[in-house]
């Protein structure tokens, strides 16, 4: 019930005013980004590159309009590649094709995201992150049409959807780098599980498909901070003979630090997700209910300095 709270409260306009005033909100947001700017993020990708730890930036915002606005972030995108080759990084991007002018029309989505999978042909990948539902079927569409021309794209998949399965095992026999989440909107029960432990199975179901198409030269990123479902995919990746190498886990900046730490002694990789920029409120409302344990942070932040 409080996942759904927290999920409605993330399309709250008003409730986001109020949040954006509050110097706590600010410090209870700075636990999981390192700042609003692109310089902010490059630096906390360095600080977990000592520890051999990957990352990929997001910029935070979706669904713009405005032409204007729209070039701006893919120059800020085209920038960020450009900043991750001369630090060499070992850093990514990832999108969502709203920001890159998808209400506008899809040639308009596809026409930019060509542009930022050409800029990171050298080695780099870009991530299509998914978005809800609504956007789900076009996002495919852009996307494997990019996927024949530009083999360095990944696409954010989400483990609450029913028709999941059916769509990783379509890319996947395409040739498809995959990041599987649980899933982050709010969801009608006719297309979505909205008990937890259905989710986790899912994620279970979707992890051994993935796991048996795992290229260490195009690593798949399972993405969770569950500790139990993390060790059942270790457990099963263990059983199925592959390698430390064989995937990727994905966790989000300044959460369970100490355990990407660990994983990473272990041979495993890490990638860690750093997402900036001023428009923050949706995103830590979704990461919130998330995980809403975190509330506990928010709230000791109202009586901390």
């Amino acid at each position: 019930m409080l996942r759904q709270v927290l999920l409605r409260a993330s399309e709250n306009a008003w409730l986001e005013r109020q949040m954006r005033r509050r110097s706590f909100a600010r410090r209870a947001v700075s636990r999981f980004m390192p700042g609003e700017t692109a310089n902010a993020a490059l630096e906390a990708a360095r600080r977990l590159g000592e520890h051999d730890i990957s990352t990929v930036f997001t910029k935070l915002g979706e669904a713009l309009d405005d032409g204007d606005e729209i070039e701006k972030v893919v120059r800020h995108y085209l920038g960020l590649l450009r900043q991750i080759a001369e630090r060499e990084l070992s850093s990514q991007i990832s999108i969502k094709l709203t920001q890159l002018g998808q209400e506008l029309g899809q040639e308009v989505a596809e026409a930019n995201l060509e542009r930022l999978a050409a800029a990171a042909e050298h080695g780099n990948v870009v991530w299509v992150d998914m978005e809800a539902s609504p956007y789900l079927d076009e996002t495919l569409d852009i996307f494997t049409a990019t996927l024949a021309r530009h083999p360095n794209l990944g696409l954010c998949v989400q483990a609450y959807l029913y028709r999941t399965a059916a769509d990783v095992e379509r890319l996947l026999a395409l040739g498809a780098r995959l990041r599987l989440v649980k899933g982050a909107y709010q969801e009608p029960a006719d297309i979505a599980w909205p008990r937890k432990p259905d989710v986790d199975e899912n994620f279970m179901v979707l992890t051994r498909m993935m796991l048996e198409a795992a290229d260490p030269a195009a690593p798949h990123g399972l993405a969770t901070h569950d500790t139990a479902l993390l060790g059942r995919i270790l457990d099963e990746a263990r059983g199925m003979g592959l390698p430390r190498d064989a995937f990727e886990v994905q966790m989000l900046y300044g959460i369970r630090a100490r355990e990407q730490l660990a994983l990473r002694r272990r041979g495993i990789p890490v990638r860690v997700l750093i997402s900036y920029g001023p428009h923050w409120y949706p995103w830590y409302m979704r990461r919130l209910a998330e995980r809403p344990a975190n509330l506990g942070f928010v709230v000791r932040s109202v009586f901390t300095r």
